[in-house]
């Protein structure tokens, strides 16, 4: 029994624990597909992006592979060792989850948009201009820098004209160029179109900003964002949408 481990500061570290202890108590082998995220989410009973950054936990142990299109694999026997620095390690790093950090981003940056729209200057709009030319740049070159969308962020904070706002913005932005957890979940996104449909929703928030509309502008990021965060869930999916998986279950259900 795992028993001296760092207690889980994050909620996905929980799941990632339970899972890892369900996996070394199970009959599963190396090579074995594991449940599907939908069913580890409903039994027990968290949502499918607190799954998602388990799974990514797990993956990073490398433990897990995730195969796109095919499902959820055991790749290395969970151990018994109670001294695992492994998962010792991944319990005690301060990274959080790349869907609770857009949680986070949502709920800030979109009060912040609203509050830029009431103090904006001139100069200001400019610079959102010049970050939204830059983007449009980069994903005309398929340049994989997201430079402009960065600075197109970072210009509605200062548009704000406080100081505190524009440093919580860009710590929430380092925080996710430094963490580990977002790495992984983006290697496994390969299609790049959804950059315009981000561009397209910059554009509208520039637009409610110019406008000196903040509750237009605050929709706007909310919806901005919110696209963000089902574009990643679906963009990273792992499983076929027309895979069913009763149809491959060692216990299927009797009909």
């Amino acid at each position: 029994m795992i028993n001296k481990l760092t207690k889980p500061k994050r909620l996905y570290q929980e799941i990632g624990l339970a899972l890892y202890e369900e996996f070394r108590q199970s009959n599963f082998h190396i090579g074995d597909r594991l449940p599907t995220e939908r069913d580890i989410a409903e039994r027990l009973k968290v949502s499918r992006t607190v799954v998602r950054e388990a799974l990514i936990m797990l993956e990073l142990m490398e433990l897990v592979e995730i195969r796109k299109g095919s499902g959820i694999y055991l790749i290395k026997q969970p151990t018994n060792d109670t001294s695992n620095h492994e998962l010792e390690s991944s319990l005690d790093k301060d990274d959080a989850g790349p869907f609770e950090m857009m949680q986070a981003r949502q709920l800030l940056e979109s009060h912040v948009a609203e509050f830029a729209a009431t103090q904006a200057t001139k100069k200001d709009i400019i610079k959102m201009r010049n970050a939204l030319e830059l983007e449009k740049q980069n994903i005309d070159v398929l340049d994989h820098k997201h430079d402009g969308d960065k600075l197109f962020h970072f210009a509605i904070a200062e548009a704000t004209q406080n100081s505190v706002l524009v440093d919580l913005v860009e710590n929430l932005w380092e925080r996710r160029e430094n963490s580990l957890m977002w790495k992984q979940l983006h290697s496994h996104i390969t299609d790049q179109t959804y950059r315009k449909k981000w561009l397209i929703d910059h554009q509208n928030i520039l637009s409610a900003i110019q406008q000196r509309n903040p509750d237009a502008a605050r929709m706007a990021m909310w919806r901005h964002l919110e696209n963000v965060k089902d574009t990643l869930l679906m963009l990273s999916e792992h499983q076929d949408p027309n895979f069913d998986g009763y149809l491959f279950s060692s216990n299927p259900v009797q009909v």
